[in-house]
Protein backbone atom coordinates (compact mmCIF):
# COMPACT_ATOMS: atom_id res chain seq x y z
CA UNK A 1 0.00 0.00 0.00
CA UNK A 2 1.36 3.36 -1.03
CA UNK A 3 1.03 6.56 0.91
CA UNK A 4 2.70 9.81 1.85
CA UNK A 5 5.45 10.25 4.40
CA UNK A 6 4.54 9.37 7.95
CA UNK A 7 4.34 12.42 10.17
CA UNK A 8 4.08 12.83 13.89
CA UNK A 9 6.09 11.77 16.85
CA UNK A 10 8.04 15.00 16.94
CA UNK A 11 11.11 15.24 19.14
CA UNK A 12 10.54 11.80 20.65
CA UNK A 13 11.30 10.01 17.36
CA UNK A 14 14.58 11.87 17.00
CA UNK A 15 15.60 11.24 20.62
CA UNK A 16 14.96 7.48 20.79
CA UNK A 17 18.15 6.26 19.08
CA UNK A 18 20.57 8.75 20.74
CA UNK A 19 19.07 7.94 24.15
CA UNK A 20 19.42 4.21 23.49
CA UNK A 21 23.04 4.62 22.42
CA UNK A 22 23.87 6.65 25.54
CA UNK A 23 22.12 4.09 27.78
CA UNK A 24 24.02 1.19 26.19
CA UNK A 25 27.26 3.16 26.42
CA UNK A 26 26.68 3.83 30.14
CA UNK A 27 25.83 0.17 30.75
CA UNK A 28 28.97 -1.11 29.03
CA UNK A 29 31.07 1.43 30.94
CA UNK A 30 29.57 0.40 34.28
CA UNK A 31 30.36 -3.26 33.51
CA UNK A 32 33.95 -2.35 32.56
CA UNK A 33 33.42 -3.79 29.08
CA UNK A 34 35.03 -0.78 27.37
CA UNK A 35 38.43 0.77 27.95
CA UNK A 36 37.75 3.93 30.04
CA UNK A 37 40.89 5.58 28.67
CA UNK A 38 39.80 5.18 25.05
CA UNK A 39 36.04 5.62 25.56
CA UNK A 40 35.17 7.45 28.81
CA UNK A 41 31.75 6.89 30.33
CA UNK A 42 28.93 9.38 29.58
CA UNK A 43 29.07 10.48 33.24
CA UNK A 44 32.77 11.29 32.98
CA UNK A 45 32.22 13.23 29.75
CA UNK A 46 29.32 15.06 31.37
CA UNK A 47 31.53 16.05 34.31
CA UNK A 48 34.20 17.35 31.92
CA UNK A 49 31.57 19.32 30.01
CA UNK A 50 30.22 20.88 33.20
CA UNK A 51 33.72 21.96 34.25
CA UNK A 52 34.47 23.43 30.83
CA UNK A 53 31.16 25.29 30.79
CA UNK A 54 31.54 26.56 34.37
CA UNK A 55 35.03 27.88 33.65
CA UNK A 56 33.86 29.56 30.44
CA UNK A 57 36.50 27.68 28.46
CA UNK A 58 34.06 25.79 26.26
CA UNK A 59 32.06 28.91 25.44
CA UNK A 60 35.22 30.83 24.59
CA UNK A 61 36.51 28.13 22.23
CA UNK A 62 33.09 27.69 20.63
CA UNK A 63 32.76 31.43 20.02
CA UNK A 64 36.17 31.56 18.32
CA UNK A 65 35.33 28.58 16.11
CA UNK A 66 31.93 30.00 15.16
CA UNK A 67 33.55 33.31 14.28
CA UNK A 68 36.04 31.56 12.02
CA UNK A 69 33.40 29.40 10.35
CA UNK A 70 31.00 32.25 9.65
CA UNK A 71 33.80 34.54 8.43
CA UNK A 72 35.25 31.93 6.06
CA UNK A 73 31.79 30.84 4.95
CA UNK A 74 30.73 34.45 4.37
CA UNK A 75 33.80 35.12 2.21
CA UNK A 76 33.05 31.97 0.24
CA UNK A 77 29.39 32.87 -0.35
CA UNK A 78 30.23 36.46 -1.32
CA UNK A 79 32.60 35.10 -3.98
CA UNK A 80 30.63 32.05 -5.14
CA UNK A 81 27.20 33.61 -5.70
CA UNK A 82 28.31 36.54 -7.91
CA UNK A 83 30.67 34.27 -9.86
CA UNK A 84 27.85 31.80 -10.53
CA UNK A 85 25.73 34.69 -11.82
CA UNK A 86 28.57 35.96 -14.05
CA UNK A 87 29.05 32.49 -15.55
CA UNK A 88 25.30 32.17 -16.14
CA UNK A 89 25.29 35.44 -18.04
CA UNK A 90 28.57 34.79 -19.92
CA UNK A 91 29.08 31.30 -21.41
CA UNK A 92 32.46 32.47 -22.74
CA UNK A 93 33.78 33.23 -19.25
CA UNK A 94 32.38 29.91 -18.03
CA UNK A 95 34.35 28.04 -20.67
CA UNK A 96 37.46 30.16 -20.04
CA UNK A 97 37.57 29.40 -16.30
CA UNK A 98 36.16 25.89 -16.40
CA UNK A 99 39.45 23.94 -16.37
CA UNK A 100 41.22 26.02 -13.66
CA UNK A 101 38.18 25.82 -11.38
CA UNK A 102 37.83 22.08 -11.92
CA UNK A 103 41.49 21.58 -11.02
CA UNK A 104 41.05 23.59 -7.82
CA UNK A 105 37.85 21.68 -6.98
CA UNK A 106 39.70 18.37 -7.29
CA UNK A 107 42.31 19.37 -4.69
CA UNK A 108 41.19 18.79 -1.05
CA UNK A 109 41.39 22.08 0.90
CA UNK A 110 43.42 20.42 3.66
CA UNK A 111 46.08 19.56 1.10
CA UNK A 112 46.48 23.29 0.50
CA UNK A 113 47.28 24.08 4.15
CA UNK A 114 51.10 24.08 3.79
CA UNK A 115 50.86 26.42 0.83
CA UNK A 116 48.29 28.67 2.52
CA UNK A 117 50.55 28.95 5.59
CA UNK A 118 53.41 30.05 3.32
CA UNK A 119 51.17 32.64 1.66
CA UNK A 120 49.20 33.93 4.64
CA UNK A 121 51.27 32.91 7.65
CA UNK A 122 50.08 31.15 10.79
CA UNK A 123 47.40 33.72 11.68
CA UNK A 124 43.68 33.80 11.01
CA UNK A 125 44.01 34.37 7.26
CA UNK A 126 45.23 30.84 6.49
CA UNK A 127 42.47 29.30 8.61
CA UNK A 128 39.79 31.40 6.91
CA UNK A 129 41.22 30.44 3.51
CA UNK A 130 40.86 26.71 4.28
CA UNK A 131 37.24 27.18 5.36
CA UNK A 132 36.44 29.37 2.34
CA UNK A 133 37.95 26.86 -0.09
CA UNK A 134 36.03 24.00 1.51
CA UNK A 135 32.66 25.76 1.23
CA UNK A 136 33.08 27.58 -2.10
CA UNK A 137 32.18 24.88 -4.61
CA UNK A 138 28.96 23.58 -3.00
CA UNK A 139 27.60 27.14 -3.02
CA UNK A 140 28.96 27.94 -6.49
CA UNK A 141 27.78 24.75 -8.23
CA UNK A 142 24.29 24.81 -6.71
CA UNK A 143 23.83 28.49 -7.53
CA UNK A 144 24.96 27.91 -11.11
CA UNK A 145 22.67 24.92 -11.42
CA UNK A 146 19.77 26.96 -10.07
CA UNK A 147 20.31 29.78 -12.56
CA UNK A 148 20.78 27.40 -15.49
CA UNK A 149 17.75 25.21 -14.74
CA UNK A 150 15.23 28.03 -14.56
CA UNK A 151 12.02 27.81 -16.53
CA UNK A 152 12.86 29.38 -19.91
CA UNK A 153 9.44 31.03 -20.01
CA UNK A 154 10.41 33.34 -17.18
CA UNK A 155 13.57 34.40 -19.00
CA UNK A 156 11.68 34.98 -22.23
CA UNK A 157 9.04 37.00 -20.43
CA UNK A 158 11.72 39.07 -18.72
CA UNK A 159 13.22 39.89 -22.11
CA UNK A 160 9.82 40.73 -23.59
CA UNK A 161 9.12 43.08 -20.68
CA UNK A 162 12.57 44.64 -21.20
CA UNK A 163 13.34 44.57 -17.49
CA UNK A 164 16.48 46.26 -16.27
CA UNK A 165 19.24 43.91 -15.16
CA UNK A 166 18.68 44.69 -11.48
CA UNK A 167 14.96 43.99 -11.74
CA UNK A 168 15.62 40.88 -13.84
CA UNK A 169 18.02 39.70 -11.13
CA UNK A 170 15.81 40.32 -8.10
CA UNK A 171 12.42 39.52 -9.70
CA UNK A 172 13.33 36.56 -11.92
CA UNK A 173 16.77 34.99 -11.42
CA UNK A 174 17.03 34.96 -7.63
CA UNK A 175 13.39 33.94 -6.94
CA UNK A 176 13.56 31.21 -9.60
CA UNK A 177 16.84 29.79 -8.31
CA UNK A 178 16.15 30.37 -4.63
CA UNK A 179 15.56 26.74 -3.56
CA UNK A 180 18.87 25.64 -5.05
CA UNK A 181 20.63 28.72 -3.73
CA UNK A 182 19.54 27.84 -0.21
CA UNK A 183 20.50 24.19 -0.72
CA UNK A 184 23.96 25.29 -1.84
CA UNK A 185 24.32 27.60 1.14
CA UNK A 186 23.29 24.78 3.46
CA UNK A 187 25.78 22.34 1.93
CA UNK A 188 28.47 25.00 1.93
CA UNK A 189 28.05 25.60 5.64
CA UNK A 190 28.34 21.87 6.28
CA UNK A 191 31.62 21.74 4.37
CA UNK A 192 32.87 24.86 6.18
CA UNK A 193 32.07 23.31 9.55
CA UNK A 194 33.87 20.09 8.67
CA UNK A 195 36.94 22.03 7.50
CA UNK A 196 37.08 23.87 10.82
CA UNK A 197 38.97 21.17 12.70
CA UNK A 198 41.60 20.88 9.97
CA UNK A 199 42.00 24.66 9.92
CA UNK A 200 42.49 24.74 13.69
CA UNK A 201 45.00 21.90 13.82
CA UNK A 202 47.80 24.20 12.71
CA UNK A 203 49.19 26.80 15.11
CA UNK A 204 45.83 27.66 16.65
CA UNK A 205 45.70 28.90 20.23
CA UNK A 206 41.92 28.80 20.57
CA UNK A 207 38.85 27.19 19.06
CA UNK A 208 37.21 23.80 19.35
CA UNK A 209 39.88 22.19 17.17
CA UNK A 210 42.55 23.54 19.51
CA UNK A 211 40.57 22.27 22.51
CA UNK A 212 40.52 18.78 21.02
CA UNK A 213 44.21 18.65 20.11
CA UNK A 214 45.30 20.25 23.39
CA UNK A 215 43.18 17.76 25.36
CA UNK A 216 44.64 14.88 23.35
CA UNK A 217 48.15 16.08 24.19
CA UNK A 218 47.20 16.05 27.89
CA UNK A 219 45.61 12.58 27.54
CA UNK A 220 42.22 14.04 28.52
CA UNK A 221 40.02 11.91 26.30
CA UNK A 222 36.88 13.08 28.10
CA UNK A 223 37.62 16.67 27.00
CA UNK A 224 38.28 15.42 23.47
CA UNK A 225 34.80 13.90 23.43
CA UNK A 226 33.32 17.17 24.74
CA UNK A 227 34.93 19.10 21.88
CA UNK A 228 33.77 16.60 19.26
CA UNK A 229 30.21 16.48 20.62
CA UNK A 230 30.07 20.29 20.75
CA UNK A 231 31.13 20.53 17.11
CA UNK A 232 28.46 17.99 16.18
CA UNK A 233 25.67 19.68 18.13
CA UNK A 234 26.48 23.15 16.83
CA UNK A 235 26.63 21.80 13.28
CA UNK A 236 23.24 20.13 13.65
CA UNK A 237 21.74 23.31 15.12
CA UNK A 238 22.86 25.60 12.30
CA UNK A 239 22.03 23.03 9.63
CA UNK A 240 18.51 22.80 11.07
CA UNK A 241 18.16 26.58 10.73
CA UNK A 242 19.22 26.46 7.08
CA UNK A 243 17.04 23.41 6.44
CA UNK A 244 14.06 25.25 7.89
CA UNK A 245 14.71 28.17 5.55
CA UNK A 246 14.98 25.78 2.59
CA UNK A 247 11.62 24.18 3.45
CA UNK A 248 9.87 27.53 3.20
CA UNK A 249 11.15 28.14 -0.31
CA UNK A 250 9.63 26.59 -3.39
CA UNK A 251 9.47 27.14 -7.14
CA UNK A 252 6.44 29.37 -6.43
CA UNK A 253 9.02 32.05 -5.56
CA UNK A 254 9.69 32.48 -9.26
CA UNK A 255 6.02 32.91 -10.06
CA UNK A 256 5.55 35.53 -7.33
CA UNK A 257 8.65 37.38 -8.44
CA UNK A 258 7.55 37.56 -12.07
CA UNK A 259 4.01 38.59 -11.12
CA UNK A 260 5.56 41.44 -9.14
CA UNK A 261 7.61 42.32 -12.21
CA UNK A 262 4.48 42.61 -14.31
CA UNK A 263 3.24 39.34 -15.67
CA UNK A 264 3.26 35.58 -15.88
CA UNK A 265 3.94 33.10 -18.67
CA UNK A 266 1.24 33.31 -21.25
CA UNK A 267 -0.10 36.69 -20.04
CA UNK A 268 2.28 39.02 -21.89
CA UNK A 269 0.65 41.10 -24.55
Amino acid sequence: MRGGPVRGGGFRDYAILPAAIIALWALLSSLNLVNPYLIPSPARIGDAARRLIASGELGRHAAVSLGRVWAGYGISALCALPLALVFHESPFLRRLFHVPLEVIRAVPPLAMIPLLILWFGLGEASKLAVIALASFFPVFLNAGGGFDSMDRRWLELSRSLELSFSRHLFSVLIPGALPQLVTGLRLGFGYAWRALLGAELFAAASGLGYLITDSQAMARVDRVFVGIITIGLLGVFFDALLRGAARKLSPESARRGMEAAGGAPGTAR
